[in-house]
């Protein structure tokens, strides 16, 4: 039996496009407290891959996990959602 596993998808937003072949995306997402059952803002920043340079500041992409590319580069930029205006 071959077990075939998901790859993890993100949305996010470009805040930094200065490297090359690389990007900076924040991943922003709603956690419910346990006790207080308020909804919180958890953000967190991911280096993702983008091979022909085409996303920038202001986008919003999709990312997808993948191999280590890098040091700190676990994740490819699949598809830009929306460009900046």
């Amino acid at each position: 039996m071959e077990k075939k596993l998901r790859k993890r998808q993100m949305v996010g937003t470009v805040v930094s496009d200065k490297m090359d072949k690389t990007v900076v995306v924040l991943v922003e997402r709603l956690v419910q407290h346990k006790l207080y059952k308020k909804y919180i803002k958890r953000r967190a920043k991911f280096a993702a891959h983008d091979e022909d340079n085409a996303s920038h500041v202001g986008d919003k992409v999709l990312i997808t996990q993948s191999r280590p590319l890098s040091k700190t580069k676990r994740w490819r930029v699949t598809q830009i959602i929306e460009k900046a205006i």
